[in-house]
């Protein structure tokens, strides 16, 4: 690309998606001065274009939360939604995170359908979170961490399991089968409890 390609005002304005009269006032201001002709026309070039989308990527940036998610499986476990919250912005504080929103879900890691995930999930797909602190690897989902991880990645979001313990494969085969067993034995016993009334 030319750098010293030269744009009129309306193009360069479509090019950083403003008005036409947002370049006026900004050239007005000093924010971003345009050249100008030898008959006086306003223009721009790319290498100010490049510094613009340059600038605005990091200011984005800058924006991007961080935010702990939390989950228990059931409102008997609020305990341990606290203790959840307090160790994570304890860890946040020792690497001197700063912690904009904290999230609290109460469902099962298989459920997809939990209201602060999805909500997470939508903030992310907008570009409005850098980080994500759990406190265990099933806090955040039970099954296909690693693709979930991939997805939060190409959106610029870091997951951080704080708790992240190292398993062997034939361990973590034994976790998901736990939890399938879990999962569908309570599935059964609410089965039981429903026929009964």
């Amino acid at each position: 690309m030319d750098m010293d390609k030269q744009y009129k005002p309306n193009e360069f304005a479509k090019l950083i998606n403003v008005s036409v009269r947002t370049l006026q006032r900004w050239d007005n201001e000093g924010i971003l001065t345009a050249f100008r002709s030898p008959t006086n026309r306003r223009y721009y070039t790319h290498t100010q274009y490049v510094a613009y989308i340059g600038h605005s990527s990091k200011q984005e940036e800058n924006k991007r939360k961080v935010v702990i998610y939390t989950r228990v499986s059931n409102h008997g476990q609020k305990d341990d939604l606290v203790n959840q919250i307090e160790f994570l912005k304890q860890y946040a504080n020792a690497k001197g995170i700063i912690v904009d929103e904290v999230l609290e879900d109460i469902g099962s890691g298989l459920n997809y359908n939990r209201k602060k995930w999805n909500d997470l999930l939508a903030m992310c797909r907008n570009r409005e979170v850098k980080q994500i602190l759990v406190a265990h690897k099933d806090r955040f989902i039970r099954f296909g961490y690693s693709w979930v991880d991939e997805f939060l990645k190409s959106y610029g979001v870091e997951l951080v399991v704080v708790n992240n313990e190292k398993l062997s494969p034939e361990q973590e085969l034994v976790q998901d089968l736990i939890s399938i067993t879990h999962v569908f034995s309570c599935r059964i016993y609410g089965l039981r409890k429903y026929k009964k009334n």
